[in-house]
C-alpha cells in the first residue's frame, strides 16, 4: 500500500513538472513573438508620423496660399487704409513702398514664404512692435484661461453625461435634458454680465477685470470667474453630445453581452461604454479646440485679459495684415498638429484601431 501511493505521488510530481515544462515551453514563443512584435510596431508608428508629417505640408501650403490670396487680391489696398480718409496719393505710394507692396505678387509671395519658414513676420502695422514678440508675450495669458477651460470642460461633462446616460429614460433625465435645451439657448453675452454682476458686484467673490504678472496669482484670483461662465456655457451641449454618444454605445451587442454575464449596469458604463465611447469624444475635444481657442478671445476682451485675443480682434480693427496672417497660418498648423494628436489618442483608447 506504501509503495502504491509513493508511486501515486511520483507520477503527480512528474505530470505537474511536465505540464509546468508544458506552460514554459508555450510561453516562450509567445513571449518571443511579442518582443519582435514591439520593434515592428515603432516602426509602423513612426512611418506613420513620418507620412503624416509629410502631407501636412502641402496641405499647410495650400493655407499659405488661400491666406496671400485672400489678403492680396480681396482685402483692399493696406496702404490707403494705414493712410487713412485723409492721406494724399503721395502719402499712400510712400506707405505701399515701405510696406513693400509695390513688387510684383510672386515676390511678396516669397517674402510672405520665408517669414512662414523662419517665424519671423516682421513688424506690426499699426503698433510697430515685432509680431513674433506680440505672440510670444500675449499668448501665456491666453493659455492661462484657455487651458483650464478645456480640461474642466472635458473633465465635468464626460461623467455627468455618463451619470445621466445612467438613469436614462427617467424623469431626471427628462429635466436635465430640458434645462441643457433651455441652456443651449442662452447668449454667451448673457453668462458674462449675469455672471459679472452676481458674482463680482453682489458678492464680491471675484474682480471684474484685471490681471497680474504671477502665474498663480491669475489662477486663483483673475481665472475663476470668466472659466467658470466659460464652462457653464460649453457643459449643456457638451452633455447632450456626450449622452447621445453613451446611449448609441448601451445599444450595441457587447453591451448586452456583458448584462448577460451577470455584470452590473454601473460597471458596464465604466469598464466598457465609456472606453468605446472616448473615441468620438476625442473626436468632439478635437474639433471644438480651435472654438475654445477663439471663444477665449471674447472672454478676454469682456475681462480685459491681455492676451492674444484682444491683440488679434484689434489687428482686425485697424487691418494690420502681418498679425492677422501669423495667426491664420499658427492657427492652421495647430490644427492638423491636434488632428495628428488626436489620431494618436485612437490608437492609445482602442488598441484595435489600426493607423494607416
Amino acid at each position: 500500500m506504501a509503495r502504491v501511493w509513493i508511486r501515486v505521488v511520483l507520477l503527480r510530481q512528474r505530470f505537474a513538472a511536465e505540464k509546468e515544462r508544458g506552460r514554459a515551453g508555450l510561453r516562450a514563443p509567445l513571449d518571443c513573438a511579442r518582443l519582435q512584435a514591439y520593434p515592428e510596431a515603432r516602426r509602423r508608428m513612426a512611418a506613420y508620423l513620418l507620412r503624416r508629417l509629410w502631407q501636412m505640408i502641402p496641405t499647410l501650403l495650400g493655407v499659405v496660399l488661400l491666406v496671400f490670396a485672400l489678403f492680396k487680391f480681396f482685402g483692399g489696398d493696406p496702404a490707403q487704409i494705414l493712410g487713412g480718409l485723409n492721406a494724399t496719393p503721395q502719402q499712400v505710394d510712400a506707405i505701399r513702398e515701405q510696406l513693400g507692396l509695390n513688387e510684383p505678387w510672386w515676390v511678396q509671395l516669397g517674402i510672405f514664404l520665408r517669414e512662414i519658414v523662419t517665424f519671423d513676420w516682421g513688424k506690426s502695422w499699426a503698433t510697430n512692435e515685432s509680431v513674433a514678440h506680440l505672440f510670444a508675450t500675449r499668448l501665456p495669458a491666453t493659455l492661462t484661461v484657455m487651458t483650464p477651460i478645456l480640461i474642466l470642460d472635458s473633465l465635468l461633462a464626460i461623467p455627468f453625461a455618463l451619470g445621466v446616460a445612467y438613469v436614462r429614460g427617467s424623469l431626471t433625465d427628462r429635466a436635465i435634458m430640458v434645462v441643457t435645451t433651455v441652456a443651449l439657448s442662452i447668449s454667451f453675452l448673457v453668462y458674462v454680465i449675469v455672471g459679472q454682476y452676481l458674482f463680482a458686484f453682489q458678492l464680491g467673490l471675484f474682480p471684474v477685470q484685471g490681471w497680474s504678472d504671477s502665474v498663480w496669482t491669475n489662477l486663483a484670483v483673475y481665472v475663476p470667474l470668466p472659466v467658470m461662465l466659460a464652462v457653464l456655457v460649453g457643459l449643456a451641449p457638451q452633455t447632450r453630445l456626450y449622452r447621445t454618444f453613451f446611449l448609441d454605445e448601451i445599444g450595441q451587442d457587447y453591451v448586452r453581452t456583458a448584462r448577460a454575464k451577470g455584470m452590473t449596469e454601473r460597471t458596464v458604463l465604466l469598464r466598457h461604454v465609456l472606453r468605446n465611447a472616448l473615441i468620438p469624444i476625442l473626436t468632439n475635444v478635437a474639433v471644438a479646440l480651435p472654438g475654445i481657442f477663439v471663444g477665449s478671445f471674447l472672454i478676454e476682451v469682456f475681462f480685459s485679459i491681455p492676451g492674444l485675443g484682444r491683440e488679434i480682434l484689434l489687428a482686425v480693427n485697424r487691418s494690420d495684415y502681418p498679425v492677422i496672417q501669423a495667426f491664420a497660418i499658427y492657427i492652421a498648423g495647430i490644427t492638423m498638429l491636434v488632428n495628428l494628436a488626436t489620431d494618436l489618442l485612437y490608437r492609445w483608447v482602442d488598441p484595435r484601431v489600426v493607423l494607416r
